[in-house]
């Protein structure tokens, strides 16, 4: 059974399948009926067609919905494809936009939206609740459009202007209107839709004439006695009556200030002044409508306003002045002058009975003063006089008030402590004036500029002097006191042009022959600045410690104080020299150095090889020369050279006469003059025969040795001069070059 119910399930789940597989909507079509602008009351219908296509024996259910601007206004399941929506007849409410949809199973399609306008309004009616009232009387009025649906505004009007404005979610709204004129007036009433405004207003409804009843009976009268030559001082009533009182309020007004109130006829009395003068209002009041009566009132001054002056008009302190008080009669046939009693008073109490009152300024005198004039119980009170009386001018005091340097222009102020403004201000100098000035506000001051000054002493010949009561009493300044700059002349640097060992310190004075304390100096290297120095005296020192070579150059210095001009030096040249160590030490190393490329070349010939050895000994012929009288004993001699290896390495034989110079009487006979004399071997013919000589002969002390070598051919030197002979050795064997 069970397996059976589950089959039947499966079954109809398929068929269920199958049926919504089996169709698809294919259009849904609106159409508005008779069309899409109508006349409003004109019989309107919605035409919702659904074109479907399907399989299926059975018919389907087709589920309609109208919407109203995307509101849903009506819905209908049915089994058929057409379904239609009557709004009959139809209303400006109705306008807007339509569409609808149809919804098969899960399948919804829509139709294309379709704007409907109906034009028309119905024309509204008014209806008041009564046609006649009284003055003051509200009027209830109903306006109406019984036709119309949804939410309307209403519009009502008196004489064609707008009264009143009235929201409605109905088609009839009832309201009260307040009367605005006392005359009979015409009423109607329009009105619009708030979902349509732009359908417009609707046309006027019928007119209501209401009519306004006059409230004479409420309207007050006002009476005042005596009516006429009213004086300050008369006593006046004044009645203010109605003739119907029933509900009604009555006022007494003069300007804006009321003066009496009740609900039925009074009277008011006062004892009247000038100021009394004007119009005053009797007003009836029921419910909204006010009644009124309007008097005028005229009061004659009894005498005048009373008139408070001093005299002098301005005092200063310690001078005597007069307060008067005085009013004029006028009215003579009622009082005279003697009958008016002054009181003076100060800051509202009383100081002095009488007119006139003496006293001296001073401090305690100053304050508000006013009179009060009295007369048949009529006072009369002055206007204020304030009374201030003035400070003399103290003595003033003369400052600088920017730096005071000599040359250069300055400012000063002169100012009094105490002392009434306007003050004027004299600048003198040496008693003679030079400039003034006029201060009329406390936030100014006197100031005073003054060209210069050519020394510190000329400071104090200046003075100034204020006065406020005149040229004859003014004050006097003590004399004007201030610290003076005087600028730096030009300074001098020492020393000058001079050179300084290395190594040592070197002190650079800059020196100044004038100027304030502090003063600023400066030194600069080749226009490079070094540290400055802020001294209280003319002159300042830079020292340079263990000058070195790189220090020397052109040295210059500033001076300079308060921010005054600035003055330099003539430039300095200084020198610095190696020390002597230094020099030392280069003298021992050029010696050094020299004495080393002796040796290098001596130790560089002494290796160079040999060309050719000699192997025969070389013989010197050694001869006497011929001495001239006084002169040393000459010798030859015969030297045996061994090989040596001498200048780039030549093999040579050394010959060198050696004899003394002439020496004259006062010389030394132990002072002899060798010159040595090189000679390069030449080849000896060998046709030549070489002879060696050796002489010897006895010499005295002191006697001179002469070397001479000779070759055939060769004369002797006169004058005792010997010469060399060169002899080739016999059988020398000769080496190649």
């Amino acid at each position: 059974m069970s397996a059976c119910l589950l089959w039947l399930g499966l079954s109809a789940l398929w068929q269920a399948a199958n049926t919504q597989a089996a169709f698809t909507i294919d259009q849904v079509t609106l159409t508005v009926l008779p069309g899409n602008n109508v006349a409003s009351g004109t019989n309107l219908s919605l035409r919702c067609e659904a074109k479907v296509s399907h399989s299926l024996p059975q018919p389907l259910t087709y589920s309609f919905s109208f919407l109203q601007d995307d509101q849903v206004m009506y819905s209908k399941n049915t089994s058929v494809s057409v379904v239609e929506r009557s709004l009959s007849p139809a209303r400006v409410f109705n306008s807007g936009r339509y569409q609808c949809t149809v919804r098969i199973y899960d399948k919804i399609k829509p139709s294309t939206s379709q704007t409907l306008r109906v034009t028309g309004l119905q024309v509204p009616t008014l209806k008041v609740k009564s046609d006649i009232i009284s003055e003051g009387e509200d009027i209830s009025a109903t306006c109406s459009a019984p036709e119309e649906t949804g939410g309307l505004n209403f519009y009502f009007y008196e004489d064609n202007q707008e009264v009143k404005r009235v929201s409605s979610k109905s088609n009839s709204v009832t309201t009260t209107l307040t009367m605005q004129k006392l005359i009979d007036v015409y009423l109607h009433c329009v009105y619009i839709y708030l979902m349509h405004p732009d359908a417009g207003f609707s046309n006027k409804s019928n007119t209501v004439k209401v009519i306004v009843q006059d409230l004479d009976a409420i309207r007050p009268k006002i009476s005042i006695f005596p009516n006429t030559n009213v004086v300050e001082g008369d006593r006046v009533l004044i009645t203010c009556q109605v003739r119907d009182s029933s509900d009604l309020e009555l006022f007494l007004t003069k300007g804006n200030t009321l003066l009496n109130q009740s609900k039925s006829t009074f009277t008011y009395s006062l004892t009247v002044r000038a100021e009394d003068s004007g119009d005053y209002v009797c007003k009836a009041e029921k419910g909204s409508v006010q009644k009124k009566t309007v008097y005028e009132l005229n009061v004659s001054e009894l005498f005048s306003k009373p008139i408070l002056r001093m005299n002098p008009d301005q005092v200063f302190e310690g001078e005597r002045f007069t307060l008067s008080c005085r009013s004029d009669v006028r009215s003579p046939e009622k009082i005279k002058k003697e009958d008016i009693k002054y009181t003076l008073l100060k800051e509202g109490r009383h100081i002095f009975s009488g007119a006139d009152y003496f006293v001296t300024a001073s401090l305690a005198t100053n304050g508000k003063y006013s009179c009060v004039a009295v007369a048949k119980g009529v006072n009369k009170t002055s206007q204020q006089l304030h009374l201030k009386a003035k400070v003399p001018v103290s003595g003033p005091v003369i400052r600088v008030v920017d730096m005071v340097i000599v040359g250069r222009p300055f400012k000063v102020s002169c100012e009094s402590e105490n002392g009434t403004l306007p003050i004027i201000y004299t600048l003198l100098k040496a008693r003679m004036s030079m400039a003034e000035k006029r201060v009329d506000e406390a936030a100014d001051k006197a100031l005073f500029s003054i060209d210069s000054i050519s020394s510190p002493e000329e400071i104090y010949s200046f003075t100034c002097q204020a006065q406020n009561q005149g040229p004859s009493i003014s004050r006097t300044s003590q004399p004007l006191t201030a610290e003076v700059i005087v600028p730096v002349s030009k300074p001098v640097l020492e020393p000058q042009d001079i050179t300084v060992t290395e190594g040592s310190d070197l002190t650079l004075t800059c020196r100044v022959q004038k100027g304030t304390y502090p003063i600023i100096f400066t030194w600069y290297h080749n226009r490079l600045p070094l540290p400055s120095q802020k001294v209280r005296s003319l002159e300042g020192q830079y020292i340079i410690k263990t000058i070195e070579r790189d220090q020397r150059g052109d040295y210059y210095c500033e001076a300079s104080n308060y921010n005054t001009e600035i003055k330099r030096s003539y430039p300095a040249r200084i020198g610095v020299s190696l020390a002597v160590w230094k020099k030392a030490l280069i003298g021992v190393f050029c010696i050094l150095l020299l004495v080393a490329i002796v040796i290098v070349l001596t130790v560089f010939l002494k290796k160079m090889p040999n060309p050719r050895r000699k192997k025969q000994e070389n013989e010197l012929s050694v001869k006497p020369s011929r001495p001239k009288s006084g002169d040393p004993m000459r010798v030859s001699l015969t030297l045996d050279i061994e090989d040596n290896t001498i200048l780039n390495g030549t093999p040579c034989v050394m010959g060198r006469n050696v004899w003394s110079e002439n020496v004259s009487g006062s010389d030394s006979d132990d002072h002899t003059d060798v010159d040595y004399e090189l000679v390069h071997p030449q080849e000896v013919d060998p046709s030549k025969e070489v002879l060696l000589k050796k002489s010897t002969e006895p010499e005295d002390s002191g006697q001179n040795t002469e070397v001479q070598m000779s070759t055939p051919g060769v004369s002797e030197q006169a004058e005792g001069q010997a010469a060399l002979e060169y002899a080739q050795l016999n059988n020398s064997e000769q080496e190649p070059a």
